[in-house]
């Protein structure tokens, strides 16, 4: 799978926190339920591996991520556990290095236009915008587009179903990252039923509104 390919599998990328790593089945089905078939599941519990490796193993139409990648021993560990594709909230050169030579879609956090042609420099086309609403937002993101066209962005941090459409209207967005799918209140009160739900809305989104495309 090619990271492009990872865009086009649907307009939202369920943002995951888990606590607990039993919750990481049945949250990763209830997502399918609903029409949503990738998550990224963030290395910030120590739980998170453990979660990975639970859904790669249990279910395996599911393509589970590993998010939140700082390190480059993460970036390892997490294919080991069973991660498809990597994200990094930031892009030093060693940290992209290192997630490339793991195999699979990296998608490197970037926030400004120089980060982003960095990447370029690599090879890589296809970047998490991060943290999109501190960073600019759709203003930014539209700002890129004319010099930067063969990029495309999936930004996260900030974006609600409110400001979806303001993002994947933009011609240079294909997806977008949100925790609104998963909170933590319906994950720890094991709400599987309203977390299909969340994900069905999220991966139907209204057609008037339109997608954005490269």
């Amino acid at each position: 799978m090619l990271t492009s390919d990872l865009f086009d599998l649907g307009p939202v990328l369920p943002v995951v926190v888990l606590r607990d790593a039993a919750d990481a089945v049945p949250l990763a089905r209830a997502l399918l339920s609903g029409g949503v078939r990738t998550m990224e599941l963030t290395l910030r519990t120590p739980v998170a591996m453990a979660a990975i490796k639970r859904v790669a193993a249990e279910v395996p139409e599911m393509i589970i991520g590993a998010g939140t990648v700082v390190d480059t021993a993460q970036a390892a560990d997490a294919v080991r556990a069973g991660a498809q594709f990597l994200v990094s909230p930031g892009s030093p050169l060693t940290l992209v290095t290192a997630m490339l030579e793991q195999g699979v879609p990296v998608l490197p956090g970037v926030g400004t236009a120089t980060e982003a042609m960095a990447m370029r420099a690599m090879g890589l086309t296809e970047m998490k915008f991060f943290p999109a609403a501190a960073s600019g937002g759709p203003a930014y993101l539209r700002a890129l587009a004319d010099p930067l066209p063969d990029l495309s962005f999936c930004p996260t941090g900030g974006v609600r179903p409110e400001n979806l459409a303001d993002y994947l209207t933009l011609p240079n967005v294909r997806c977008v990252g949100g925790s609104w799918l998963t909170p933590d209140s319906l994950v720890r009160a094991g709400d599987w039923k309203a977390v299909s739900e969340l994900a069905a809305t999220a991966a139907a989104p209204d057609p008037d509104e339109g997608r954005g495309g490269t």
